[in-house]
Parts: C-alpha cells; structure tokens; sequence
C-alpha cells in the first residue's frame, strides 16, 4: 500500500483515480502530473515500482494538500467574515454564497426543512 501525503492509497485501484483520494488532488491534475512524470495511468497501485513512487511522492509534496490545504481554505473563509464581505455573511449564516437561489433549493446548505405548523393556536382543554 502507497502512503502519499499521509495518505494511504488503495492497492487495486489505477494510479490516476487513487491519486483523488488526496485532498486538493482531482482526476485532472492526476493525469496532468502522471504524464508530467511519464507514469502510465493504468497502472495500479501496488504495481507501482519504488522509484515511481518516490517520484510521485516528491511531485505531491511540492503541492499545497491535504492538511494545508484545509487550513488555508478555512483562513481565507475567516478572512472574508472578519472583513464583513457579503460572501463572508452567507458563510456565517451557512447559506449558499456562490448567487444560488434558496427559495426552494439550497436544503444541503440549509439543512433539514422546518415548518412551522398551520399558524393557528390550539384551543386548551379544560
């Protein structure tokens, strides 16, 4: 089993669709940096040899990933909340913040949907 960027990639999966399961690392910067190394994107994972991997190793490690990548991402949505941008108010109030419309949509931002009844108050009973 491969361990990339702290990760443990999966032994029978082809190298270019292993390489997803690191975060910051999508099908396409796969193929682009397997042929930037000239490793064959069928290859699988546990038919990788040791240099072929140490070769992938130092390409991934010059990337900004996993970890990192994270923080980063969280510091910049932080800066944007502190500033007081409009995005930064749609983060905070975990709305959608890309112009999507809410009315109807939005429930995996929103969460689950909350009604609140008909609006008329029950008789108490006596």
């Amino acid at each position: 089993m491969a361990r990339i960027a702290g990760v443990n990639l999966p032994k029978g999966k082809r190298i270019e669709v292993a390489l997803t399961y690191i975060y910051g690392i999508g099908r396409s910067l796969s193929k682009e940096l397997l042929a930037k190394l000239k490793i064959n994107l069928d290859t699988k994972v546990e038919d990788l040899t040791p240099e072929q991997e140490q070769k992938i190793r130092e390409a991934v490690g010059k990337m900004v990933t996993e970890g990192d990548l994270r923080r980063q991402t969280t510091n910049d949505i932080k800066r944007l909340q502190e500033i007081g941008t409009y995005r930064g108010f749609r983060h905070r109030r975990h709305l959608p913040a890309r112009g999507q419309r809410t009315k109807t949509n939005a429930r995996t931002r929103r969460g689950k949907k909350v009604t609140m009844g008909s609006g008329k108050v029950k008789a108490l009973k006596k």
